[in-house]
């Protein structure tokens, strides 16, 4: 991550929240379709991530974005 300041990404409803983590959570969803719905760069995902989940489950979450980038040659 390149250290996106928190403060750059939008003020959004709980629910919206809610949508954008169920869908960076989804193996379906890529960080382009993302932005095409709520206009966050996949750094500021990142950061919404870290700040929403707990550390492990970001972790994991990370570690299981980067395992199917690996395999796929278009992926989050």
């Amino acid at each position: 991550m390149t250290g996106v300041d928190p403060d750059a990404i939008p003020n959004l409803d709980p629910a919206t929240v809610s949508e954008i983590i169920e869908m960076a959570l989804s193996d379906h969803t890529s960080f382009a379709q993302i932005r095409a719905l709520h206009g966050l760069s996949p750094d500021q995902v990142k950061s919404l991530m870290r700040s929403t989940l707990t550390p492990g489950s970001y972790r994991a979450w990370r570690r299981r974005v980067r395992q199917f980038g690996d395999r796929r040659a278009v992926y989050k």
